[in-house]
Parts: C-alpha cells; structure tokens; sequence
C-alpha cells in the first residue's frame, strides 16, 4: 500500500521527516518496506529558467535551424540554436542551461552540453512541452506568458510538486489502515504516547446539503444479507473533464493515472478514508431504480475492461431493473460509466459482505481497489460520510448541485462491539506488567472506548472500523503494538521441551525417505491444491474460496506435481531424473472426505550419467521393481506381485500385494494420460500407499551371522517353461522344497526366440548352496538339485533344455 507524506498532513500537522516517520510506522506494526520520492515533474525543472529571445536569425548552413540570442537574466545573453518553427524575437521561453538536466516524455534524460551546431555555438536549449515533462506537445517551444521576468527559476512558473511516498506491507487484518486516515490514526496514537500533543483533522461533511429533490433514484436491496447498507444520492449539472492538479498529483504519487474528475472524486476519497465508492451515470439508470440483487447463472454481463463474464448465481449485482450495470464492489460496467457526455451523476456508497465480495472477485480474477477493502471489512457506519465527502468534492471539481434525499438502505443497524478484559490478562500475555494509567491512555488514543474501570477489570466499546478487533487477545495487540515491542524486557530463562522416549509417528517416513535419498533419489514437494479435473468431480475435493482456477481443487493423486517436475527438469537439459515425493492425497466418497498419505516415485534418463570407464545404463522397469524390493525387505513386507487392473496412470505394470493388502504399484507411466504433458522419454513410476506401508512394516530383531567357513556350491539349470510362468513362482518353488541348504537363486538369462518352442521361454537359474556345518559333497548337491527341478516339473511342466 502506498502512502502520501504530502497527502498525510493534511490529516496530522507535524513537521517530522520521512525517516522518522518511517520508523514510528513500523513500531506501530504498519512496515515501512521502503520509500520513493515522487516528482509530478521529473527533474523539479532544476536548473531552467525564463529567457527572453532578444533576436532570432536564420541560421546560415541549415534551413531549419535559428540563431538567437537569449536574455537569461545574466550579465550576457546566451547564443542558442533553436531548431523550433514558431521561435522568435521578444518571445518569453523555458531555457534549460548548460549542465542542467532535462527528462523528456519519452527517451532518457540526458545532460545539456555547450555544443557546435553548423559551425555556430549554442549555449543552451529552448524547450518544448514533451522535452522538459510539462505536457505531450512537440509542435514548438513552449512560450511564456510577458509576466515572467528573465532569470525566473521555472519551478516559480510551472510550480512542480514533490513528495516523498512510503510502501507499507499491510497485514490482512488491518482494514482500518488501508487509507491516509487511517494511517494518520495510528500515528497520532503514536505520538500521544511520547508526549506529542496532535489532533486528527477529518474532512468536514458540513457544507452537505440537497438543493432540491426534484430527481430521486430509488433504491432497491433484495439481499441484505449480503449488502447490509447501501447509500445512494443524485448529483446533476456536473461538468466532466480533467481533475485540479493537486488531485491529479495526489493520485499519481500513489501509483494511480487520472481518469476524469468524477472518477478521480472517488478514487480520492477511496484513499483518503478507504471506503469505495461507484459513480454512474445516472441518465443510464432508464428504470429509475437501482436494485441489488443477483442473476441466474450463467447470464453474461460486460465489465469496464471489456471483457464479457458469465456471473455466478452468487455473485452480487447493481442493477438498472434487471439490466446488470456492476458487480457489486469489485468491477463497474462498460454501459453505466462516466464519460465526457455525463451530466447526471449516481453516487454509491455501500458496505457488501467481505466473503461474497472475495468469492465474486476470486472467481472472475479480478482484483481492484474497491474488492481489496470490502474483501477486508470496512467501516459500515462509514457509508452516509463517504457518500457526503464525496459528492462535496465532486461539486467542488465538476459542478453540480444535489437534487434528491440520500437513499439510505439499512435494515438492521450494527451494534457496537463490546469487550471485557482483566488487567492480569494483558500483563500474562504481554509476560510484562504495564502500568494501569498508561494502558488507559494507550486504549483512549486508539478511539477504544473505555465503559467501566474495577480493580481487575476494563469494559471497552471497539470503534466500528476495527473490524479485526474482537477478542481480548486482539486488544492486548493493540496496546502492545503502541506501547512499543521495543520495551518489552527479554528474559534471563531459557525454556524448551525435553524429547520423549516415544517414537515419533513420523519415524518411518524419515527412514523411508532417508534411504531412497541414499539410493541416489531426490524428494520433491508439490502444491496440494491443483486444478479441478473435469472426469474426476465425482471424486475431487473443490476449493470453496479457490485463489485461481489452477489451484481449485485438493490434489487426487502425486503424479500430476511428479510429472510436472520431470517436465520441468528434461526442458532444462537435466534428462537423468530420480525424484520421490511423500504426500497427502485427497478424495471425496459421497459425503465423506478421505484424506491419506503416498509416496510417488518416478525416474526417466540413465541409471548414471556417462563416464568413460562405462557408457551407462538407461533407467527401466526392473531396476525401478528392484528399488522397490529394497525398501519393501528394509521394512520387512513380503508381497506378492499381480497384474494391474487400474491403469489410470500407466501403460502397463503391477500391483504389489501383502496378504489381502494391496499396497502399492510399479509400473511404465502413460504420459497421454496428462494433458499438455510434452515428455517424449519413458518414465518409470510407482505409487505406495504409507498407511499401508507402515501398517504391514515388521520391526525384527537383526540378526549377525558369521560368514561360513565351509565353501558354497552353484549349480546353473537351464530350464524350458512356459511363457506365462514367473522367475518369482520358481524361486518360491525352490526355496519351499529347500529350506535349509539352499540360500540363494539368481535368474542370470532369458531367452525367447529361435531354438525355443513357440509359447516357451529359457531360464538360466543359479542355485547357491551352502552347509553351515560340512563341505557338501557331489552326491549331497545333484540330491537337492534333483529335489527341486522335480518339484518345478510338476508344478509347471518344466525341462531341461
């Protein structure tokens, strides 16, 4: 939010400068993240000054260039080449002298110089309306009126304003700061407390008055739920055209461009009190009504941008009749506005329901002033003063008289809120005692109004433009901001919280986590809020107050921020990927919400980068499978491995399943099933339910076993089978016919094609075996071996090749 120093003392009288000020700002809680100075003419005119053209000859190399010379007030006048076509004899100009600087409209600003033009010497420049920031005209030199005499400084003639503006990073709940009012409030409070005697000056409503009644507009609220008051009046005869300059000054220093005087009335009320206000233009207003209602969706209406928006049933509308003309407090119409042909002004002043006002604005991506503060709260009682204050200074800028009574619609009247709090309350949360006397005087100046005094008790009236404040926990804020963070003393004692024994809920994340870094993986953390899927409604958790329509919905699913990630990585040249992410998934199951947590993997490019010992090895399914069986046998999960019947996110893959769990899934991503996914390498993923995880996970004792002394033996089968049999059913096989002998079967080849059998395949299977106890002799090895071909023979038809 930006700030007018110039602005601000028109509401506090005090000389102090930007710094100081700067600084009590940021102790009162309201940040001043910096400050720039504003010049309504950049450069302030420094060093130009009123000439008189003495003589102006046709320069003698050019056509288009003139000789003068200039009276500048100095001992001599000063030679100037003038390429300017009305330049001439007896002349009052603007001269900028050599070494001054000039900021023209468009372009750079740049030094003047002595300068050789033609053989002929120029001392200076005769400058036009666009060369020095006074105007946009380049058709010639600006001329003077006779009044001024030569040497005149321009600034006396042009009278530049400049201004020191500060930004002030305000925090959502302070509504009431959001105007050069309101800051001036929390200075005066400010100064009060170090001893500075300072009055808030308002802008006085006397002058208000209806000159005659003759053009009333009435007034319709068919919600007044949602708009609890709404103002209106008729302001005729006006004049449109461009704002004073004080105004246009003002509104610029604060980041505004000057549209008109009617507009600019508002806007400058807006910020000097922050309470919005809408101008129509009244002769628009065909039914003489102005209702405030809403519309069916789906009706389309065209706001002051141009743009045509379908409205939501929800969304609040001022309306001629039933002809739409704004969106209530956050975008005008393109039919109702200002323009140079008004003469008959509807003048709104309104308070609109701060959560309609922020779902309305939320949904059609509109930010504004006006929805900024509504979105907020702003003062309801506020309405009738904004309504005069303006229509006095539209008067005052555009002509005009009242003609009708101020339609005031407001129901049901807001109360005041009241509020209790104990002494020993503030003292506790503060954690410091603050002397009874100061906290009174600290409540007074901030307007909070102190009903009853006990010896343990304050009861306090909260002035209706603090929103915020609503709690006793909001009022030990307030005093504490004002009495200055800076006082509060620290303490000697440093208190913490001795760790448990417990494990920590989280344990096997971490360690999950911990070893999949290990295994070269990177973790990843995606937005849980993404945008709202058109086939998944039936299951996706909308937003009720969605930031964009990109961040509409609860995420469904980690794939969408893993792919997006991998996107982002291959269009950088990274194309060797590892990431994992563990997270949160949402769902909706009829009325009930399930909210559980999963961990994503997913990897694409080579397994490690080139080098020139190796060529590398690219990622694929099966070392994905085996990264899988490493932290599966970490936490001790036995599964088994079955086709994959949802293939939402894949290609083709498997379901990995413990019992009657299934708990996860490996497999070749689909990348078609992502729209606008433009990744052309294959990516391998797998999603693991943690609540499963950690519900199936063992913890066992390790056990150490020493190395055998006696050597171990391999026998390598070669084995036909058929195509649809798994290495995992053979190895389950062997391992239950031998048990104690046999301790481990590696597959080291598979083979499909000539020499095999349609409809078969070849395994070459390594057995180990070992005896913890004896050298195993020949006799003892082709028995075991002999034992477990034949159980493979007879469970699936096995041969020897």
């Amino acid at each position: 939010m930006k700030i007018s120093l110039n602005w601000l003392r028109q509401f506090v009288n005090t000389d102090l400068g930007a710094a100081q000020i700067s600084e009590l700002l940021t102790d009162l809680g309201l940040e001043v993240e910096g400050v720039h100075t504003y010049e309504s003419i950049p450069g302030m005119l420094e060093g130009m000054v009123v000439g008189e053209v003495l003589t102006c000859e046709k320069h003698p190399n050019a056509d288009k260039l003139k000789v003068t010379s200039v009276d500048v007030g100095e001992d001599e006048p000063l030679s100037i080449v003038c390429g300017a076509p009305n330049v001439d004899k007896g002349q009052k100009v603007v001269v900028a002298s050599v070494g001054s600087t000039i900021y023209p409209i468009a372009g750079e600003p740049f030094k003047i110089k002595k300068a050789k033009i033609r053989d002929h010497v120029s001392m200076g420049m005769i400058c036009a309306e666009d060369e020095i920031g006074v105007g946009q005209s380049h058709d010639g030199i600006i001329v003077l009126d006779d009044k001024w005499k030569p040497g005149t400084p321009c600034q006396e003639v042009f009278s530049p304003e400049s201004d020191q503006v500060f930004e002030i990073g305000l925090t959502p709940n302070r509504a009431d700061a959001m105007s050069h009012i309101g800051v001036a409030r929390d200075l005066k409070a400010g100064w009060l407390q170090q001893g500075i005697q300072t009055k808030l000056i308002t802008p006085s409503v006397n002058d208000f008055h209806i000159h005659q009644s003759l053009k009333p507009i009435r007034v319709d609220v068919l919600d007044a739920k949602a708009a609890p008051r709404y103002c209106g009046v008729r302001i005729s005869g006006v004049s449109v055209g461009p704002s004073p300059a004080h105004i246009q000054n003002k509104l610029k220093a604060i980041g505004l461009s000057p549209i008109n005087n009617i507009v600019d009335a508002t806007n400058y009320v807006l910020h000097e009190i922050g309470h919005p206000l809408h101008a129509f233009d009244a002769n628009e207003i065909t039914s003489n009504t102005v209702k405030v209602k809403t519309l069916p969706k789906g009706a389309t209406f065209t706001t002051l941008d141009g743009v045509e928006r379908k409205l939501h049933e929800e969304d609040l509308m001022i309306c001629d009749g039933d002809k739409p003309m704004c969106i209530a407090g956050v975008f005008g119409g393109i039919d109702s506005g200002i323009t140079e042909k008004t003469k008959e002004v509807f003048l709104e002043s309104a308070y609109f329901d701060p959560v309609r006002i922020r779902k309305t604005a939320k949904r059609h991506g509109l930010s504004t002033d006006a929805s900024f503060r509504f979105e907020r709260g702003i003062d309801i009682q506020l309405c009738d003063y904004a309504l005069k204050r303006a229509a006095l200074l539209i008067m005052e800028v555009a002509g005009g008289e009242i003609t009708s009574e101020i339609s005031d619609d407001y129901p049901n009247k807001a109360k005041q809120h009241q509020l209790t709090i104990q002494f020993d309350y503030i003292n506790k949360l503060i954690g410091q005692e603050i002397p009874r006397e100061e906290i009174k005087s600290i409540l007074t100046s901030l307007d909070i109004k102190i009903n009853n005094v006990s010896e343990t008790t304050l009861g306090l009236s909260i002035p209706s433009y603090r929103v915020d404040v609503t709690r006793p926990a909001d009022v030990v804020e307030e005093i504490l901001r004002v009495y200055g963070y800076n006082r509060i003393d620290f303490s000697d004692r440093l208190i913490t919280s001795m760790p448990t024994s417990e494990k920590p809920a989280y344990d096997e994340e971490r360690v999950l986590s911990q070893q999949l870094a290990n295994l070269g993986f990177f973790e990843i953390y995606n937005n849980s809020l993404t945008k709202l899927q058109e086939n998944e409604n039936d299951k996706s958790v909308p937003i009720v107050n969605p930031l964009s329509q990109e961040l509409s919905a609860m995420r469904t699913s980690l794939f969408g921020g893993l792919v997006d990630a991998i996107e982002y990585n291959l269009n950088r040249k990274n194309n060797n990927c590892r990431f994992f992410e563990i997270g949160n998934v949402y769902q909706k199951d009829d009325s009930e919400y399930i909210e559980r947590k999963q961990l994503v993997i997913g990897l694409t490019g080579m397994q490690h980068a080139n080098h020139w010992r190796s060529n590398g090895q690219s990622n694929d399914f099966f070392y994905l499978k085996g990264i899988i069986e490493a932290i599966c046998k970490r936490a001790g999960i036995v599964y088994t491995e079955n086709s994959l019947e949802n293939q939402k996110h894949f290609s083709e893959g498997i379901s990995l399943q413990s019992g009657q769990n299934m708990f996860g899934s490996i497999g070749k991503l689909d990348t078609s099933a992502f729209e606008g996914l433009s990744i052309e390498n294959e990516v391998f993923v797998a999603e693991i339910d943690i609540e499963t995880y950690k519900a199936l996970a063992t913890i066992t004792a390790k056990h150490i076993q020493a190395i055998s002394k006696f050597p171990s033996v391999n026998r390598d089968l070669a084995l036909l089978v058929n195509h649809d049999v798994s290495f995992e059913s053979l190895q389950k096989a062997a391992q239950e016919t031998e048990k104690k002998l046999l301790t481990s079967i590696q597959l080291f080849d598979v083979y499909e094609g000539r020499g095999v059998p349609e409809g078969k395949k070849s395994y070459g299977l390594s057995f180990t075996l070992n005896d913890q106890r004896k050298t195993l002799t020949d006799k003892q090895v082709d028995k075991v071996i002999k034992k477990i071909f034949d159980k493979i023979q007879k469970d699936f038809g096995a041969e020897l090749r």
